[in-house]
C-alpha cells in the first residue's frame, strides 16, 4: 500500500488552495457580499441556498445541509476518495503529494503498478479475442441471443478468454516477473509443482473497474455447462470483493448526476439493463452487499434500491442486505427494495415489460422501514400483547445498530405505534442522551446564548467561524481543570489556532478529518450564532471568563481538599489563613467580587 500522506502537507495544501476557484470551475458562483452563492449541486433547487465563504474556506447549503471544505467538495462532487481528492487539489496548485514511507511501501507500489498494467493488457487481449479468435463466434452468438449490441459490449469492455491452458500466460508472461505477477493478480493459477495455467478459459469476460477506472479483476461467464457458471478473480492486493461493485464506474461515467443506484445480482443483469437504457445498475461480486459496498454507494447517491427475485431466496437475500445496511443508514440516505415476479430477474423482466415499467417499479420500490417492520411482524401475532412484546424484543438489537439521529428516532416511534406503546416508551432505543443530559448548565442571563449550546460548544463554534479569537486567551491550558464535556477539544483547538494563526475554518476541519472530534467540529462550523460583528469578541470573552472562573474554582477546590486531608495541627499559619479564605470563597456565588 502507498504510504500515509503527512498531515503537515494537508495543512499546507489547505492554506494554498482557494475553495472559490475549486468550486467555481465546476459550479459557477455569483458574488453576494463577502460570500459567493449558487444553486446547490447536491440537491434540486430554484433559489440559490449554496454559499461559499472565501474567508472561512468553507461551503454550506442552507437547503440540504451539505457543507465542507475544498477537499470535501471534490469528494462529494467528483465522487473521489480522500487520497484522490488530495492528489487532485495538489495537482491544481502544482504540488506533488509526499508519502511517509514505510518498510516495503515502494516494493508494494511497484508490484501494484505491474498488476494494474497486466490487467489492462489482459482486457485488451480478451477484447481482441472476442473479435478475432476462431472459437469466438459462440461467445458472440451468446451475447446477441441475450440482446446485447456491439455498443454495449464496447462500453463495458466485454471480451473472450479462449479455450486452452496457457493462452494468456504465453501472451503476457514474457518474463518470470510478469508470470509471477499474473499469478499474484489472479489471472493465472499455480499448481503444486510450481507450474502456472490460465484461470479463465472459454468464458465471456467482464472487466471490473475500481472508482478510478483502473481494471482490478475479471468475471468470466461460462459458455457451456461447466461450473461454476460465473468465475471471479480471487482476492488480490488490488481487488477486494467486499469493497468493489461491478458497473459503478460505468454508471458514473454515463450519468453525470446520479440520484439512485440499483443493486442487482450479476454482471448480465447490469449489462442487460444498460442495453435498455437503465444505466444506473451495479452488482456485487459473488458476495452479499456489505457495509463497505453501501458506504461507497451512498457517497455517490442518496438512494439505493436493492433488486431481488420475489421467491424465498430473494427475500432472504433482501433481509441480509437490510441487516448489512443498518449501520450505514441515517437521515439523507434511503434504501428501498424491489421484488420482481417469481421466476424473473432484471434481464428477463425488462425484456418482457420494457424500461419504463422497470423504472416505475424502481421508483416505487418498498421503503426500508416498511420492509423492516412487515418482515418482523410476519413472525409474530400482532393481535396479541405477547406477539407485540415479541416484536419489540426482536427489533431492539437491530434498531440499536442504526446511527443515532432522526431516522433512528423515527424507526423507534414506528415500533412504538405498531406495539401500541405510549409515545416515548422506547426513548432509550433512540441512542441519544435523555432530556436532562442535554439540558445545558445554567449560565448567567447576560451570558446565555440564543443558540442552545453549552459554553464549551459555543466557544468552539465561535473559534471555528472566527479563528483569530484564539489569540485572546493567554494560557488556555488552565481550562483543562474545568469538568465539562468537550473541554479537552476546546483547549486543543485554541492551542492549534495559536500556533497556526492564519488557518481558515476549512483548514481546521481538514486537520481533524476522519476523527470523532472532526465530526463534532464539522457540525459546529455551520452552527448559526446570530451575532452582530461588534458583539463577537464580547461574546467570546464572556464565555471564556465563565470557564476561567470554573477553572479557578476547581483549582481552589483541589487545594482545599489537599489541606483538609491533613490534620489542622499540621497547618502553618499561612495555611490556616488560606483555608479560611477558600471556605469564604466557596460561600460566595460564582462571579461575585473578590472570588480568587
Amino acid at each position: 500500500m502507498a504510504g500515509r500522506i503527512p498531515q503537515q502537507f494537508i495543512d499546507d495544501l489547505m492554506q494554498r488552495v482557494d475553495i472559490v476557484e475549486v468550486i467555481d470551475s465546476r459550479v459557477p458562483l455569483k458574488k453576494a457580499g463577502r460570500e459567493y452563492t449558487a444553486c446547490c449541486p447536491f440537491h434540486n433547487e430554484k433559489t440559490p441556498s449554496f454559499t461559499v465563504s472565501p474567508n472561512k474556506q468553507f461551503f454550506h447549503c442552507f437547503g440540504c445541509g451539505a457543507h465542507g471544505t475544498a477537499l470535501g467538495f471534490l469528494m462529494d462532487y467528483e465522487h473521489l476518495d480522500f487520497v484522490e481528492a488530495v492528489e487532485e487539489l495538489a495537482r491544481s496548485v502544482g504540488l506533488e503529494v509526499p508519502r511517509e514511507a514505510g518498510r516495503g511501501d515502494d516494493a508494494q507500489r511497484s508490484q501494484n503498478a505491474l498488476l494494474y498494467e497486466l490487467h489492462m493488457e489482459a482486457a485488451r487481449y480478451f477484447q481482441k479475442m472476442l473479435r478475432e479468435h476462431p472459437r469466438a463466434q459462440a461467445a458472440v452468438d451468446y451475447l446477441k441471443n441475450r440482446g446485447l449490441s456491439g455498443e454495449i459490449a464496447r462500453d463495458f469492455g466485454l471480451g473472450y478468454a479462449p479455450p486452452g491452458w496457457d493462452n494468456l500466460l504465453n501472451t503476457l508472461g514474457r518474463d518470470p516477473a510478469r508470470r509471477r505477477a499474473l499469478a499474484a493478480g489472479g489471472l493465472a493459477i499455480q499448481k503444486d509443482n510450481g507450474d502456472l495455467y490460465d484461470r479463465f478459459r472459454d468464458r465471456i469476460m467482464f472487466p471490473i473497474h475500481d472508482r478510478r477506472g483502473r481494471i482490478i479483476g475479471f468475471g468470466g461467464r461460462v459458455l457451456g455447462d461447466d461450473t461454476p457458471k460465473y468465475l471471479n478473480s480471487p482476492e488480490t492486493p488490488i481487488f477486494h470483493k467486499g469493497r468493489e461493485l461491478y458497473g459503478l464506474f460505468e454508471a458514473r461515467k454515463q450519468v453525470r448526476q446520479l440520484d439512485r443506484l440499483l443493486v442487482v445480482e450479476g454482471y448480465m443483469d447490469v449489462v442487460a439493463l444498460a442495453q435498455f437504457g437503465v444505466r444506473n445498475a451495479v452488482a456485487t461480486l459473488g458476495t452479499a452487499t456489505t457495509a463497505d459496498h453501501l458506504e461507497q454507494l451512498f457517497r455517490v447517491v442518496p438512494e439505493v434500491v436493492f433488486c431481488f427475485d420475489g421467491d424465498r431466496a430473494g427475500l432472504q437475500a433482501a433481509w441480509r442486505a437490510l441487516e448489512n445496511a443498518l449501520p450505514v443508514l441515517r437521515e439523507g440516505r434511503e434504501a428501498r427494495f424491489l421484488f420482481l415476479p417469481e421466476g424473473e430477474d432484471p434481464d428477463s423482466f425488462i425484456r418482457k415489460e420494457g424500461a419504463e415499467i422497470f423504472r416505475e417499479r424502481a421508483a416505487n420500490a418498498i421503503p426500508f422501514s416498511d420492509f423492516f417492520f412487515e418482515h418482523m411482524a410476519e413472525a409474530v401475532d400482532m393481535d396479541s400483547i405477547d406477539g407485540r412484546a415479541r416484536l419489540v424484543e426482536k427489533a431492539k438489537p437491530l434498531l440499536t445498530q442504526l446511527q443515532p439521529g432522526i431516522f433512528r428516532r423515527m424507526m423507534v416511534h414506528q415500533l412504538e405505534r405498531l406495539a401500541a406503546l405510549p409515545a416515548g416508551e422506547l426513548s432509550g432505543l433512540s441512542g441519544e442522551e435523555g432530556a436532562a443530559a442535554r439540558t445545558p448548565r445554567a449560565m448567567p442571563p447576560d451570558r446565555a446564548g440564543r443558540d442552545g449550546l453549552s459554553p464549551v460548544r459555543h466557544l468552539v463554534a465561535l473559534l471555528l467561524q472566527h479563528p483569530g479569537l484564539a489569540a485572546r486567551l493567554d494560557n488556555p491550558g488552565v481550562l483543562r481543570r474545568v469538568r465539562r464535556p468537550g473541554i479537552d477539544l476546546l483547549v486543543e483547538l485554541i492551542e492549534y489556532l495559536q500556533v497556526n494563526p492564519h488557518v481558515s475554518t476549512g483548514g481546521v476541519l481538514e486537520h481533524w478529518r476522519g476523527s470523532e472530534a472532526g465530526r463534532h467540529l464539522a457540525r459546529l462550523a455551520v452552527q448559526r450564532l446570530d451575532l452582530d460583528e461588534d458583539r463577537i469578541e464580547h461574546e467570546f470573552d464572556a464565555y471564556a471568563e465563565l470557564l476561567l472562573q470554573e477553572a479557578r474554582r476547581e483549582q481552589a477546590a483541589a487545594r482545599l481538599r489537599y489541606l483538609e486531608s491533613r490534620r489542622p495541627s499540621e497547618w502553618s499559619e499561612a495555611e490556616r489563613r488560606e483555608h479560611m479564605e477558600l471556605i469564604q470563597g466557596f460561600k460566595r456565588p460564582p462571579g461575585s467580587r473578590g472570588e480568587g
